[in-house]
């Protein structure tokens, strides 16, 4: 079972500020589910959880757009928040550090309602960025790191250009191609109707 909830806010970082959207993902089954990404609303996602336990508030990364409702749904459900600890630097800016979450690693298997969820540490849009792979599913969540269209921005502090890439390449494009890419912000796509894309997005990138 996938829900999605879009909340909307803002995203900041190097002094900038733009409005966002961005899609919440619950996977599991009626008993129990993990979210990804805790975006702008706590209390519109607890309510798509309802009564069910909540394993973990996973973070495909620490864009404060995508963690700043972690805190307030960790408080209303008792999950505990799942981060890479490569993107300490990005959390201290919203949070500072007195809240605390547990370290994420790359490879590791976390289950919801029957559904395995694997940790796949893909940097390159912020240092700590993961995707997480259900692949009874036959999905991936990619957060910011795969959208339809493309790779996630790299302009900005902490982002590399060529290190998204070799993300994309290595991490996801080795998916089977029919597993559906469940994006942070916008449309869904799939690994079989980007991977054609990548040598595209190499040549625009420079």
């Amino acid at each position: 079972m996938i829900d999605r909830v879009i909340t909307s806010g803002t995203f900041s970082l190097d002094g900038g500020t733009w409005d966002v959207d961005n899609n919440i993902w619950l996977v599991g089954d009626a008993r129990e589910v993990v979210v990804i990404d805790a975006a702008h609303d706590a209390a519109a996602i607890a309510e798509r959880v309802g009564g069910r336990t909540v394993r973990a508030i996973l973070c495909t990364h620490a864009h404060n757009d995508h963690i700043n409702a972690a805190r307030d749904l960790a408080a209303l459900t008792g999950a505990p928040i799942r981060l890479h600890p490569a993107d300490q630097v990005l959390w201290e800016q919203v949070y500072g550090p007195e809240v605390a979450y547990e370290p994420l690693a790359d490879g590791e298997k976390l289950a919801a309602g029957g559904v395995t969820l694997e940790i796949r540490h893909t940097p390159g849009h912020a240092p700590g960025a993961v995707c997480v792979y259900a692949p009874e599913l036959g999905a991936v969540f990619s957060g910011d790191t795969l959208f339809k269209g493309g790779p996630g921005a790299t302009g900005r502090s902490f982002s590399s250009f060529e290190t998204i890439i070799e993300s994309i390449r290595e991490r996801l494009l080795t998916l089977p191609p029919e597993t559906v890419v469940h994006t942070g912000h916008g449309d869904s796509t799939a690994i079989g109707a980007e991977a054609p894309h990548l040598e595209e997005w190499i040549a625009r990138g420079h």
